[in-house]
């Protein structure tokens, strides 16, 4: 069975203990480490490495015995309590090994739980798992921690007093960090706060995030490609801050608009373009693509280009420019190009 949007997140804060093991899938590998010790601590509880209910495999050790598997989920431990077999960085070549573990599955076997990369839709993996109605999928996709989530990690925290003002600074933090990156954000908060009841407030976020945030070329792609030119200047700073130059950065947006402009050129729409993309693009972020190369259309993807290439040819003439600020403006003229 198949889990997205909220009820993935609802099965994150409280898994359903009835079901038989889940998949986790997708490209940001930090988020999966987190949800997949997530689940196991619900599962199985905090003990369950010390008394033997939980059982770790890797994906070359499956290859190598893939009796492993088997092994792990029919074995009867010492101690009582639910058990768990958990395979880390599984691939479609593990695909018969674990769905004849998932077909041999009976009540009373340990819980398995397996992590894997980008998988697509026609994987035999994810069918594996998702045909059985007591076995989950749920892909982890790069997108900014959801709301229901940060209010989770507040709780556990034990921050129950948060200021509208502070939830949303914590929320223009998502986008920018990782999810374990905000999870320390927030248990640092905890700490300030400890034994002071008053409501947690925007400069209380400040005191304890950090100075500088790292940012990836992908979000100032995205940033000018949805319009948003008032955020260009701060995510260029954070990127000649680590070190990112001007032409990379002119690269990276040209490689962009001409994926757009690919997609908003097909005949049948940017969302068949996009399927038949090489490598393919699915998922949220095809969706978000896709609303990118429509919100644009095939001619003011066309200027935009022509902006670029100008930019390009700026950027390695023998003139001296100040390149960042020759990319800023470009971006920034790109960003009000397309009507919001």
């Amino acid at each position: 069975m198949k889990l997205t949007g909220t009820k993935a997140t609802a099965f994150f804060a409280k898994p359903d203990k009835s079901c038989a093991g889940l998949l986790i899938f997708g490209m940001d590998a930090e988020k999966i480490n987190i949800r997949r010790q997530e689940v196991t601590l619900a599962l199985v509880g905090v003990n369950a490495m010390e008394e033997m209910r939980l059982t770790r495999l890797s994906a070359g050790e499956v290859r190598k015995d893939p009796a492993l598997v088997l092994d792990a989920l029919k074995a009867q431990g010492f101690f009582p309590g639910p058990r768990a077999a958990v395979v880390e960085g599984a691939t479609d070549g593990l695909a018969p090994i674990l769905d004849n573990a998932v077909a041999e599955w009976v009540q009373g076997d340990a819980y398995l739980i397996v992590t894997a990369g980008s998988l697509n839709a026609r994987s035999k993996l994810r069918k594996a798992f998702e045909t059985p109605q007591n076995f989950y999928t749920i892909g982890i996709y790069d997108d900014p921690t959801r709301p229901e989530e940060i209010d989770k990690i507040l709780v556990d925290a034990g921050l129950s007093n948060v200021s509208r003002e502070a939830k949303k600074y914590l929320m223009a933090l998502a986008r920018d960090m990782g999810l374990g990156d905000l999870k320390q954000v927030i248990w640092k908060l905890s700490l300030y706060k400890l034994k002071d009841d008053s409501a947690v407030e925007v400069a209380d976020v400040e005191a304890c995030a950090p100075t500088t945030l790292d940012a990836d070329i992908d979000d100032v792609l995205h940033i000018v490609a949805e319009a948003r030119s008032n955020e260009v200047g701060p995510t260029l700073s954070r990127l000649a801050g680590q070190g990112v130059n001007a032409t990379a950065l002119c690269i990276g947006m040209t490689r962009h608009f001409r994926m757009l402009h690919s997609a908003a050129s097909d005949p049948q729409g940017p969302d068949v373009g996009f399927s038949r993309a090489r490598p393919p693009v699915f998922g949220p972020r095809k969706d978000r693509l896709v609303r990118q190369a429509r919100g644009w259309g095939g001619p003011r993807l066309e200027n935009a280009l022509q902006v670029l290439m100008d930019t390009d040819l700026m950027l390695r003439s023998s003139r001296p420019v100040p390149t960042m600020a020759v990319v800023e403006r470009a971006f920034i003229r790109l960003a009000m190009m397309r009507p919001k």
